[in-house]
């Protein structure tokens, strides 16, 4: 198999790590964090300048036609830079909905905006009660006249506050822990009715509670088949995990990297830290954890596309348990190397901490996966090595 890049990814790669390096260094991003979305606005049109913002859609609607590959090595930059853009809700979440259950016309309206920068979506999944299930759907979408009419709590809406659009998950027939009876409705951010609590995540970025009373959705406004959306929804939640898994690799190249800096200058019994074996041992920890990450995040990114969603979910769950696993093995050595300087908010290395125990908790934590994994009957099922 063939895990190198190709010319056209690798002139993506240096082009997008070029980008953070010269406009995303930690203190560009404590600044950002104070604009009035709480992201840069400028570094938005610049993403869509550059062809991000459309990077996985298809050119007939001003995208790029990318795949897996290439939002892999989008996210793994913008997870060492930590942007706060809603990058990850709009073009992945939301966007992921609307390559995989839009019909023509809903895609021609709508990723056109996205890939030049004006419009931002959100993705309304989850529910106070949910936890992991995406199934567990309380919200309920009912039938009136020609439309649908809305009512229930959406919870964790990743950048919700200040998305022009919310993509919402609701309940069309069926009980509450069905799959099927689902649907999905796309709403407006200012739509009658709808309520938003916006509030800063614990590593910076957005999310909000939304209420929906009585909001009045048109038939032209449902994705897909409103009592059969449950497997789009699942096949979005797995190629959001690829992407999440390389957002962290990003992440942990960056822990890794800062704090082996800090061994070589923090001096210490008049000598490097650095200088230490048992300080070395535990840096070559953490590059193992690294490297394991990796290889599980490109695995996750080769079967995203997967159509066994049985085979899908199985290399889902595997890499986002290592990815969890790591963020607490790596993060905690990270931290302790650095000692007091770790915990403090004018350093960069804690932030990254709480970015990937962020991302551990997205769509399933490492306990999670692990158990549906075993559920599935381990990474390869039914298949035995044979003699």
């Amino acid at each position: 198999m063939d895990l190198d890049l190709s010319e056209e990814q690798r002139l993506l790669k240096n082009g997008v790590e070029r980008l953070m390096r010269d406009r995303y260094g930690f203190d560009d991003r404590r600044k950002y964090r104070t604009e009035k979305l709480g992201f840069s606005e400028g570094m938005w049109a610049r993403y869509a300048e550059l062809g991000l913002l459309g990077l996985p859609f298809p050119e007939a609607y001003g995208g790029l036609g990318g795949g897996a590959v290439e939002t892999m090595i989008v996210m793994e930059a913008f997870g060492k830079a930590l942007i706060l853009e809603p990058y990850f809700a709009t073009v992945v979440l939301a966007g992921g909905v609307l390559r995989r259950g839009a019909n023509e016309a809903q895609k021609a309206n709508l990723i056109p905006g996205i890939a030049e920068g004006h419009t931002r979506l959100a993705f309304a999944y989850a529910e106070p009660q949910s936890r992991y299930d995406l199934f567990d759907v309380e919200t309920q979408a009912k039938k009136e006249g020609e439309g649908w009419v809305l009512n229930g709590t959406k919870g964790l809406v990743l950048h919700g506050d200040v998305a022009d659009k919310i993509i919402v998950s609701a309940r069309t027939a069926g009980g509450e822990r069905e799959k099927e009876g689902i649907g999905l409705f796309l709403i407006d951010g200012d739509v009658p009715g709808l309520a938003r609590r916006g509030y800063l995540t614990q590593d910076g970025l957005r999310a909000a509670e939304c209420t929906l009373e009585n909001v009045r959705v048109e038939e032209t406004d449902v994705i897909g088949d409103p009592a059969g959306a449950f497997p789009i929804i699942s096949q979005v939640a797995d190629e959001a995990v690829a992407a999440l898994c390389a957002e962290a690799v990003g992440c942990f190249v960056e822990m890794h990297a800062t704090t082996l800096n800090y061994l070589k200058t923090r001096k210490q019994f008049g000598t490097t830290i650095g200088s230490f074996q048992v300080l070395q041992h535990r840096a070559v920890d953490m590059f193992v954890e690294l490297e394991q990450s990796r290889s599980m995040a490109m695995y996750a990114t080769m079967m995203a596309g997967e159509s066994d969603a049985t085979e899908r979910e199985r290399a889902m769950s595997a890499a986002k348990a290592q990815i969890g696993q790591s963020s607490k093995a790596l993060g905690r050595q990270a931290i302790q190397l650095h000692g007091g300087i770790g915990m403090t908010m004018e350093y960069s290395i804690g932030h990254y901490f709480k970015h990937v125990t962020m991302i551990d908790t997205l769509f399933g934590d490492s306990d999670h996966h692990l158990q549906r994994l075993a559920s599935l009957g381990g990474l390869f099922g039914e298949q035995r090595m044979q003699p």
